[in-house]
């Protein structure tokens, strides 16, 4: 048959279709959902939009450097965000060695990213472990439906340059059906990092700007206040004009790379299982991503990260809203990274010890300047005879020497200078150094090399070496099943059901962790949950309970209960009533940490930490030498357990008009077992001078 068509025309009544400002699955949902779309991430005014983040509410955000930005929610804000977890399409993507994210360092471009949600308070009923405070979920496009070639160029100041692109395509089988896609996405970020060059003093700075003998300067590091340096007020008859006087120590511009850069690249290629299925059929998804770069930490102290590098394995099989199962793999190396402000020390101690700096610099005051100073009017000391009572009295005119302190101060500040310069690049006998390690050297450069380049133990004090060796794993593996109950007499309307698997490998050398002379970590836990769902009036009310179960191989069976009643009178009207909790297990540094960062060791405190001295009473012990109060402020310190967290919350989601979208909430949170840090000191004494000895300032995690 010649079948031939030909158009007709009819004219139908107008239908006006009207979307919501925020999508229903959102304002129904039982947890506290803010986020950005893919128009959002294409409008954002800043280098990728992870940064952008920050103007969402209940959300703070902390640049350390370009480089990096992190994320916080719900308060404790910190450039460490332990409490928050972030997932690209479901995997974590912190560090194996850290234990959190370094921002969007190993994550996704802007040209690749579908959208950003953001579930703020305690998840861990949803998420698991460490969905403390909140969750940053991350969705990436799918190439079966972003197809096409992208490319974009960012510009700014600082000489930033940020370039991308994106390519996705599918290939068709004989019967002209979709059956893979993939996708490949680079992007290349480089900038001239902010300089840290505040040279104002710390603050609680035991010196004033105006001390003549120099101050403890906030990003120079080795100047820091030394007891054995403070020739203050009770010898100013005995070293008139030499007060309290600081070593110089290097400025951070000299020690770190400020030339930030980071490499990701990814590809991923989709497999449908059904290709005549479509939309509907499950796919088998495998995805491969490297990250690397330089860029600037600020934690514990401030961190040259140098050629880090991030590798990230992912093997999943899903049908969405349906089930997932999901394997994936995290591997870093941590390059070339080091410790600026340990590095400044080991440069003062490679050049001279302390005790023989302090030494010289003391001898060439007496030497040359505290003659001038007699000679100048600076008051001595008085002695009389008393004929009758055959006593000497001796009088020091204080006031006279403060009045002749302050009126010379600029002759002290220059006598402290060449002092100072004198002690630095001297080459006395009995305290021979190598003559001054000055920044731009050929000295100061072969040091630098060989500390920042020595990956043995920082417990090696024969040849220490302020390179961090990281070669850090996690591997993870999850599953999820969710089913949809049609009976319209079922008790519930759906059920999810899941568990997961996960295994910590650290290996630093000892550099990092407790992981010395052969000695391997390995860290595992596992989690199963079970969720449902049931709607009742009309679809007004929604009500659903979650509950999960986590074991940590060091710690106890921990639950994680959640609960929640969503109530919609109308269709822009939600009124929510949730009660959620949340578990943190101690991180690989709370655990295994040991890390020397110049005044005192950071430890992980697994097992418990005994008899250490408090400082207050330790420094008190130096001036009164009473061994007997000293003794009985010893303090233990108990082993950590996994942080929890209860919240209670109610909220109120609505439209007014077409244009403005009010989500208002109140929640208190009940926090217990709280994760942070104890210091103190152990320490042996001298049986004879009863002075300490084998001395070491612990901050303990407490």
């Amino acid at each position: 048959l010649d079948i031939l068509l030909e158009e007709d025309t009819k004219l139908l009544t107008e239908v006006v279709v009207t979307g919501n400002i925020i999508d229903t699955k959102k304002k129904e949902s039982p947890l506290n959902l803010v986020g950005i779309d893919s128009r959002a991430i294409a409008a954002v005014p800043s280098e990728n939009a992870y940064k952008s983040l920050s103007s969402l509410k209940d959300v703070d955000a902390i640049s350390a450097s370009i480089g990096n930005t992190t994320i916080n929610t719900r308060g404790f804000n910190s450039t460490s965000p332990v409490r928050s977890l972030q997932i690209i399409d479901g995997v974590d993507n912190q560090s194996p060695g850290l234990n959190f994210s370094l921002g969007n360092f190993l994550g996704s471009s802007d040209l690749d990213l579908n959208k950003i949600d953001l579930v703020i308070g305690a998840a861990s009923a949803y998420y698991g472990p460490n969905a403390f405070n909140g969750v940053i979920s991350m969705e990436t496009k799918n190439p079966f439906y972003s197809k096409g070639f992208g490319v974009s160029v960012k510009t700014g100041e600082r000489r930033l340059l940020e370039t991308a692109i994106r390519y996705a395509d599918a290939f068709k089988n004989k019967k002209g059906q979709e059956f893979m896609a993939y996708k490949i996405n680079g992007s290349f970020l480089r900038a001239d990092d902010w300089e840290a060059n505040n040279y104002e003093a710390v603050t609680g700075s035991r010196s004033a700007e105006t001390n003549p003998g120099g101050f403890d300067k906030i990003n120079v590091y080795g100047d820091e206040y030394d007891a054995s340096n403070n020739f203050g007020a009770p010898n100013k008859l005995l070293y008139p004009g030499l007060g309290t006087f600081h070593r110089r120590g290097y400025k951070e511009e000299d020690l770190v790379d400020y030339n930030t850069k980071n490499f990701k690249g990814n590809l991923s290629l989709h497999f449908r299982t059904k290709p005549a299925e479509k939309d509907t059929s499950p796919e088998l998804i495998f995805s491969s991503s490297y990250s690397n770069g330089t860029t600037v930490y600020q934690g514990d102290n401030r961190f040259s990260l140098r050629n880090i590098q991030f590798f990230q394995n992912r093997l999943e099989y899903r049908l969405k809203d349906k089930f997932f199962i999901r394997a994936y793999a995290t591997n870093e190396n941590a390059g070339d990274s080091y410790d600026p402000y340990f590095t400044a020390l080991l440069l003062q101690r490679t050049n001279k010890t302390t005790a023989g700096w302090q030494s010289d610099y003391v001898k060439y005051w007496r030497d040359n300047f505290e003659p001038q100073i007699f000679a100048n009017g600076y008051p001595k000391l008085v002695q009389t005879y008393n004929e009758q009572t055959g006593a000497f009295t001796s009088f020091f005119d204080q006031a006279a020497a403060d009045k002749w302190l302050k009126d010379n101060n600029e002759k002290l500040v220059n006598w402290h200078s060449i002092s100072a310069n004198f002690a630095d690049t001297s080459r006395m006998t009995q305290n021979q150094g190598l003559g001054g390690l000055l920044p731009g050297t050929k000295e100061f450069n072969d040091q630098f090399k060989k500390i920042t380049g020595n990956v043995s133990s920082k417990r090696d004090i024969e040849n220490p070496g302020t390179r961090f060796f990281d070669l850090s794993a996690l591997y993870h593996i999850h599953g999820e099943y969710k089913k949809k109950l049609k009976s319209a007499n079922a008790f519930i309307d759906e059920y999810t059901i899941g568990a997961n698997g996960r295994m910590y490998r650290p290996n630093s050398r000892g550099s990092i962790f407790y992981d010395t002379a052969g000695t391997r970590i390995t860290v595992s836990e596992f989690g199963v949950y079970g969720g449902v769902q049931k709607r009742f009036w009309n679809n007004k009310m929604i009500a659903n309970a979650t509950l999960r179960l986590d074991k940590n191989q060091n710690f106890p069976l921990l639950a994680s209960p959640a609960a929640s009643l969503i109530y919609k009178p109308n269709a822009k009207d939600f009124i929510r009533l949730t009660f959620s909790s949340a578990i943190r297990n101690p991180t690989l540094s709370d655990q295994y940490l040991y890390l020397n960062v110049g005044r005192a060791i950071l430890a992980g405190n697994l097992n418990g930490f005994n008899n250490l001295y408090p400082v207050e009473s330790f420094l008190e012990y130096l001036d009164n030498n009473d061994s007997k109060k000293l003794e009985a402020s010893k303090f233990n310190v108990a082993a950590i357990v996994p942080e929890k967290v209860k919240t209670a919350e109610i909220g109120y989601r609505t439209t007014l008009g077409e244009k403005v979208y009010v989500d208002m909430g109140y929640y208190y949170s009940f926090y217990k077992d709280f994760l942070g840090y104890k210091i103190g000191i152990e320490s042996e004494f001298d049986p004879v001078i009863n002075l300490p000895k084998n001395t070491t300032v612990y901050r303990v995690a407490a």
